[in-house]
């Protein structure tokens, strides 16, 4: 297909020093995929903040800013600064150019590339890239007969492998994932994660117990790149999900998009509607149809390889 040779022929240019890739002062780690759509990157992209400012590691987030309208920042952005207040986000999709502000501008000691796999431009130190347990390689197929963007052997440029929602599956299905890795990336360091709630958000930045909902009927929607995955957290929090809407991956919520929420939560007989935080960051508002509006936040556990994790990360901090 045309797309994929396009694809492979732009990375041999690369392979083979034909394209420069250009590196910067300051180490970088790239978090990535091999698929559209959503793994759990921005949870991943939170965690690994997190643990590098533990270590009093000055970290700024470069992405492509996917989604924003011009001048402004997308879902993610404004989902991380809340979360990571301390860590500055830079959004351009000249990822060089972000990457000269976060050194000059914010004097930062270590970028965190989101999203940036397939950006090849910048050098870095660690290229991580997630699988979904829901859909690990995106149909077998090249966008747009499947949902790679790239052929799965492009694996082999990866240096951590993370399968992302694995205690969705069990441990012959993650072998069979793994088995697959391992012929493109036997030397990856390998990672399970799941996405873990941690409580219920609303927009005046107001908290609650995750559990205070369980076994109550709800009503939810969203608009991410994997809504299978929302709904399995809904699942594990025990709520009775009465209805579910679905939007595309970063929708933008328009006047009539809310009124059609609005219409809709009135209809039903539920104690609350729930999205995720990305969707709750772009309607800012407190309910729906005179129900509360509680964005289910989510963080990321380790299940497998933190102890190998940890000793790259060490590795690259290293060099800070």
């Amino acid at each position: 297909m045309p797309y994929t040779w396009a694809v492979r022929w732009r990375n041999r240019r690369y392979d083979r020093g034909k394209a420069a890739i250009r590196p910067v002062e300051v180490p970088v780690i790239s978090v990535g995929n091999l698929t559209l759509g959503g793994t759990g990157k921005t949870p991943m992209v939170e965690w690994l903040a997190r643990r590098l400012r533990e270590q009093e590691v000055r970290v700024t987030i470069i992405s492509r800013g996917y989604g924003a309208k011009a001048g402004s920042q997308n879902d993610e952005a404004i989902e991380l600064a809340q979360k990571l207040p301390d860590v500055p986000h830079v959004q351009n999709a000249d990822r060089l150019a972000a990457a000269r502000i976060a050194i000059d501008q914010h004097d930062c000691q270590l970028i965190l590339l989101d999203d940036a796999f397939q950006h090849r431009r910048i050098g870095r130190d660690l290229d991580m890239v997630l699988i979904d347990a829901l859909e690990p390689f995106g149909f077998d197929h090249v966008f747009p007969r499947g949902t790679l963007r790239e052929p799965v052997d492009g694996l082999r440029r990866a240096d951590i492998v993370a399968i992302t929602r694995a205690d969705m599956l069990d441990a012959e299905q993650r072998g069979a994932i793994w088995a697959r890795v391992e012929r493109h990336a036997p030397d990856a360091v390998r990672i399970e994660a799941a996405h873990a709630p941690r409580a219920l958000l609303g927009c005046d930045g107001k908290q609650q117990p995750i559990d205070s909902l369980d076994g109550r009927p709800v009503a939810a929607f969203c608009g991410i790149g994997n809504p299978a995955g929302f709904r399995h957290t809904l699942a594990t929090c025990g709520y009775d999900v009465v209805d579910f809407r679905e939007f595309p991956d970063h929708h933008i919520y328009t006047r009539s998009d809310i009124e059609s929420l609005i219409a809709w939560a009135e209809h039903q007989n539920v104690e609350a509607v729930l999205c995720t935080h990305k969707d709750l960051v772009k309607l800012d508002i407190e309910q729906l149809g005179g129900r509360p509006l509680w964005a289910v936040t989510i963080g990321l556990d380790i299940l497998a390889g933190k102890d190998a994790l940890n000793e790259r990360l060490s590795a690259v901090v290293a060099r800070v």
